[in-house]
C-alpha cells in the first residue's frame, strides 16, 4: 500500500502550509518488507523515528509527524507482524525484542537515516529493541526517548495479561483469548485505567486501520506480540545484564496512570541507568495518543 496522507498545520504552528504524510513500502530482506509513514522536509534539522507498540500501528504518529515536519523529517514503520507489514512464519523470524533491534538496525540503514542528528521516541513493544540495539550501536541515535514499557524482568510491575504471556501454562490461553476479543482490545485498550472525562479520541482512520491490520494473513498482532513476550524474559535479563553499556543519551517519559506498567518500574529503570524521568500526570499507557502536543514539545526539546 502507498500513497499520501495530507493534514492542515496544527496547533503548534497554524500558519503553516498543508504537510503529507507519505506511506510507502521499505524491504528489509527476502522475507520482510516494512509499511512506512514518512513526511519529508529538504531543509529538516534532524530526523525523528517513532515506534509504535500494541495493538498500534504507522497511524498512531499521523498527527505527531505532521506536526513534526515543520521542522524534520520524520519516520515511523509497523513491525513485523502488525498493520501491513509482512509476517514472516516464527520459524524464520522470532519476533524477539532482539530481533526487532536487528529490523530497527536494518531500516535505519535502508532509509539512509543521519544518526547524529536522529532522535528515536519509542514506546511500549517499541522501546526494548531500541535499548538493545543501543547496546551494541551506542552511534545509533543521538537521543533514545523510551516510555511505558517493561526493560526488567519484574512481572509484580505488569498487568495480569503481560504477566501471563510471559510463559508457563497461562500463556496460550490468555493469547487465544486475546485473539476472540480483538473488537475490545481495540475498543478498549486505549483507556485503561483512566476515567470517563478523560477519554481522548482515537480517529475512526486510526481505529480502521488496526482492525484492518489484524487479519493480514495467518499471523494476527496478538500472535506477534505473544511471540515477543515468549522471548521477553531472556531479553529483559540481557539488557538489565547490560546496562552499564547503555551510552547513547536517553529520557525516560511516563504516564502516571499507566495500568500496564508500573510506574515503580520506570523509577527503578532511571535510577539504575542514571537518566531522566519525567512522569506526565494524569497520563496513562499511551501519552502519544492522550497528550500528542506534549509528545511533540518532548521531542522537539531533545534537539536543543
Amino acid at each position: 500500500m502507498t500513497g499520501t496522507l495530507i493534514a492542515s498545520g496544527c496547533a503548534h504552528d497554524p500558519g503553516k502550509s498543508a504537510r503529507t504524510a507519505d506511506i510507502g513500502v521499505v524491504k528489509i530482506d527476502k522475507d520482510m518488507s516494512l509499511r512506512t509513514m514518512v513526511v519529508h522536509n529538504a531543509e529538516a534539522k534532524g530526523t525523528v523515528l517513532l515506534l509504535h507498540g500494541f495493538p498500534e500501528t504507522v497511524y498512531a504518529w499521523k498527527e505527531i509527524a505532521i506536526a513534526l515536519g515543520d521542522d524534520y523529517e520524520v519516520h515511523a514503520f509497523d513491525w513485523p507482524g502488525y498493520g501491513l507489514s509482512s509476517r514472516p512464519a516464527a520459524d524464520r523470524f522470532s519476533y524477539a525484542p532482539a530481533d526487532y533491534a536487528q529490523v530497527l538496525k536494518q531500516y535505519i540503514d535502508k532509509a539512509r537515516i543521519d544518526r547524529s542528528k536522529l532522535t528515536i521516541y519509542a514506546t511500549d513493544i517499541g522501546a526494548l529493541p531500541a535499548l538493545l540495539l543501543a547496546l551494541e550501536q551506542p552511534d545509533i541515535a543521538r537521543t533514545i526517548i523510551v516510555g511505558d514499557f517493561a526493560p526488567f524482568d519484574r512481572p509484580g510491575y505488569m498487568y495480569e495479561s503481560l504477566q501471563n504471556l510471559k510463559g508457563g501454562p497461562s500463556a496460550e490461553p490468555t493469547r487465544a483469548y486475546m485473539n476472540t476479543h480483538r473488537d475490545e482490545i481495540l475498543a478498549n485498550t486505549f483507556y485503561r485505567g483512566l476515567p470517563d472525562d478523560v477519554r481522548y479520541e482515537i480517529s475512526p482512520e486510526y481505529r480502521d486501520d488496526m482492525a484492518r491490520g489484524w487479519s493480514q494473513g495467518a499471523m494476527t498482532p496478538v500472535d506477534a506480540f505473544s511471540l515477543y513476550y515468549s522471548h521477553f524474559t531472556r531479553d529483559q535479563q540481557y539488557f538489565e545484564s547490560n546496562l552499564a553499556r547503555l551510552k547513547t543519551p536517553v529520557k525516560v517519559i511516563w504516564g502516571e496512570k499507566d495500568l500496564y506498567i508500573d510506574q515503580a518500574m520506570a523509577v527503578e529503570f532511571s535510577e539504575d541507568a542514571k537518566v531522566e524521568l519525567t512522569v506526565l500526570p494524569g497520563i496513562g499507557h499511551y501519552p502519544h495518543l492522550q497528550d500528542r502536543d506534549r509528545t511533540v514539545e518532548e521531542i522537539r526539546a531533545s534537539f536543543r
